[in-house]
């Protein structure tokens, strides 16, 4: 950051913590393509660029967690062509970044249905978490064929087998019991939910967790996504007043 961008303090005013944990709904690469008249494919490759600015952004913010939201289970019902260009990124990301990822002492999770790709694939998303387990400056998880409704679905079918098997007793089972069986289970809640394109809704993203997260939606779509703009809507969490349901005064 250069020192004319950077914001103006009051002599002894601090910098307030940043969020603990930051989740992101990449949206707008199929808009940014079709606004150059380039295929879709390149929209993607120009959004795995912001993703990479993204999380340097993060670490540099002092984001303990971040979570991107890369495919979602409803994405496999797009055209064949893109859903292939689409995973092949993925996979040339697992193959050639996770150097990069390592350098930054980033923590690589993924979350989602990962049974929905093939062997391969899975393979290489077991061999980059395993790779970047010992990271501890920020934990990134990345959400792929991921859905908000199916992941509760899942908990709660987990918790209904092991009731019928007599492991708990029914009446035990609250919330704490359905969020250890969340693919999120052991990490905090996002305190931050960030849309990009100018969408404002969150597409079935987190919906357990971001119970009490604020929302901000961002009009720049996502290719150009820049570390500016995660500072701007890190300074936009600031700005509210989180209550959490209680009152204040």
């Amino acid at each position: 950051m250069s020192a004319a961008s950077q914001p103006i303090r009051n002599r002894g005013e601090t910098t307030p913590p940043a969020p603990t944990h930051v989740g992101i709904i990449m949206d707008g690469n199929g808009r940014w393509a079709a606004a150059r008249g380039v295929p879709r494919a390149l929209g993607h490759k120009a959004g795995a660029e912001a993703t990479r600015r993204a999380i340097e952004a993060a670490g540099e913010l002092g984001v303990s967690w971040l979570t991107l939201f890369a495919f979602s289970s409803e994405n496999w019902r797009r055209p064949a062509d893109e859903v292939r260009d689409l995973t092949g990124l993925m996979r040339h990301y697992l193959r050639h970044e996770v150097g990069q990822l390592v350098e930054q002492g980033v923590r690589l999770r993924i979350i989602g249905d990962r049974s929905a790709f093939g062997p391969g694939m899975q393979a290489e998303i077991e061999q980059a978490e395993t790779v970047t387990a010992g990271n501890a400056r920020l934990n990134l998880n990345v959400a792929l064929s991921y859905g908000g409704r199916a992941e509760i679905a899942k908990a709660a079918g987990a918790l209904a087998r092991r009731a019928a098997a007599g492991e708990i007793d029914p009446a035990s089972i609250d919330e704490a019991a359905l969020a250890a069986h969340l693919d999120t289970a052991g990490m905090p809640d996002p305190d931050l939910i960030i849309r990009t394109s100018g969408e404002s809704r969150i597409s079935n993203f987190l919906l357990w967790q971001c119970a009490y997260a604020e929302l901000v939606f961002q009009p720049v779509l996502w290719p150009d996504y820049g570390a500016e703009h995660l500072r701007e809507a890190v300074a936009e969490f600031h700005r509210r007043d989180r209550r959490f349901g209680a009152r204040t005064g």
